[in-house]
């Protein structure tokens, strides 16, 4: 560091001497000396002891290593994937949270060697049956327990994909159920037919606008939907039945589409136990045998 002071320090000088004949020198010997004087201020100040705010900052990240859980929420209508620009659009419904963001917390959750458990914190009514799949599939096959607490509502595609988790608890006041499959919508056709409006069919194929609010449905149409929902219901009533260890016909007689409380849902075994996180907790607590702290993403 000396020599280098050294060197530019004369060279300094030297464009000091050179500036009685041209004020450049002077200049250019000026802008030299204060680059070294700002790498010096730069090098002086990475070596400073860390702000009380660094300090804070750091305690924080520290107290985020500490936990032992990680805790997920599952809140809002589920779909596969969120917009980029979401936060920006105003038609946009906030109330939302995709698959692709729980089963990525999950699978971090799973890589991290201090974390014990996982809790998911379901407020759902359901959405998107792929996502509930998508989130079924990760959670039945993460390494590490995960523990599902239903708070105010667990129906439809969201209890598909907690099903699978170690243990289920739910208030004895939450809504759970809702097993089955929809694609109703509201038609204008008889709307349009008295307000003079003509619906022209131009499509490639005879179902391409199959489902469009601007026409009835013809019979082969609604047929066609209908054998789709009642696939994708077979998929989720062989879910439930898998993943919460029921006898299928059992789960059939309960696929109504309708939503009972806790307390029914326990005894038709669609959850394990009525309790809230401090229970969730004291489960932990019993099978790790360690304090839990919980880091909530």
């Amino acid at each position: 560091m000396k020599k280098l002071y050294n060197k530019i320090n004369g060279f300094w000088l030297r464009c000091r001497k050179w500036s009685n004949e041209n004020i450049f020198g002077y200049i250019i010997g000026a802008i030299v000396k204060l680059t070294f004087i700002i790498v010096f201020a730069v090098l002086i100040y990475s070596v400073l002891p860390v702000s009380e705010e660094d300090s804070f900052i750091s305690d924080s990240d520290s107290e985020q290593n500490d936990c032992n859980v990680i805790g997920i929420n599952l809140h809002g209508e589920l779909k596969t994937y969120l917009p980029l620009h979401a936060e920006n659009d105003t038609y946009f419904k906030y109330d939302s949270v995709s698959s692709e963001d729980i089963t990525g917390k999950i699978k971090l959750a799973n890589k991290n060697d201090g974390i014990k458990a996982i809790i998911v914190e379901v407020d759902s009514p359901g959405g998107s049956i792929v996502a509930g799949e998508e989130i079924d599939n990760v959670i039945r096959n993460s390494e590490k327990p995960v523990i599902a607490l239903i708070r105010d509502i667990g129906a439809s595609a969201s209890l598909w994909a907690i099903s699978s988790a170690d243990r289920i608890y739910a208030s004895e006041n939450s809504t759970i159920g809702s097993i089955g499959v929809t694609s109703s919508f509201m038609s204008n056709a008889k709307k349009n037919a008295k307000d003079g409006i003509t619906y022209e069919a131009l499509s490639s194929g005879k179902f391409k606008d199959s489902g469009s609010p601007e026409k009835e449905l013809t019979s082969d149409e609604r047929a066609l939907i209908m054998r789709d929902i009642n696939l994708a219901f077979a998929n989720f009533v062989k879910a439930i039945s898998i993943n919460r260890n029921i006898d299928i016909e059992e789960v059939k007689a309960i696929s109504d589409g309708s939503t009972v409380l806790g307390t029914k849902a326990k005894e038709l075994g669609l959850i394990d136990e009525i309790g809230n996180l401090l229970d969730v907790e004291r489960y932990l607590e019993q099978e790790t045998n360690e304090k839990i702290e919980i880091c909530w993403e």
